[in-house]
């Protein structure tokens, strides 16, 4: 292999390392607010994303409840929406706060103090990372952060890829 061929696949290689393997390791999120979205409401025998007249989006409607979810630093927003989407719904206001660490239950005691003035039923969900659960049959890869099997062997899969491409 020449010089100048071996920097390329060097170049390549590199470059397509830092793009998948830390774009999933650097998320802000292992799961998404989807994620929880579609767990809490099938379970509950929800509608996913009922569209309102002004095109803005019920994150989960139930028979009784126009449910908001957020991550819980977003509690305040959740609040907000929750009351809007109660208003336009004529049903009960509900948020569910997605805790991923210990700490965040301080925005759920936040929540819960405007929750009790307003009228708004306040759960929470935990991250699979902080100790909730996640049905094995219902696991999305594409959420999923790459062990580290699977990122070498997509390494060696893009190596060979690469090599034989130049």
């Amino acid at each position: 292999m020449t010089m100048r061929r071996f920097f390329t696949t060097l170049f390549i290689f590199c470059t397509l390392v830092l793009t998948f393997g830390c774009t999933r390791a650097n998320a802000a999120h292992v799961y998404p607010e989807k994620y929880y979205q579609k767990e809490w409401c099938s379970r509950w025998g929800g509608n996913l994303e009922y569209l309102l007249p002004d095109r803005t989006r019920v994150d989960c409607i139930t028979k009784s409840y126009a449910v908001e979810f957020d991550f819980a630093p977003k509690w305040a927003e959740a609040v907000g929406q929750s009351l809007y989407y109660s208003k336009m719904t004529g049903k009960q206001a509900a948020i569910i706060l997605i805790l991923e660490k210990e700490t965040d239950f301080k925005y759920f005691e936040r929540a819960k103090t405007l929750a009790q003035d307003n009228n708004i039923q306040l759960w929470y969900m935990k991250s699979p990372e902080f100790g909730g659960h996640i049905p094995v049959n219902s696991i999305n890869r594409q959420t999923m952060a790459l062990n580290t099997k699977e990122f070498e062997k997509m390494l060696k899969t893009v190596y060979r890829l690469i090599y034989h491409l130049l």
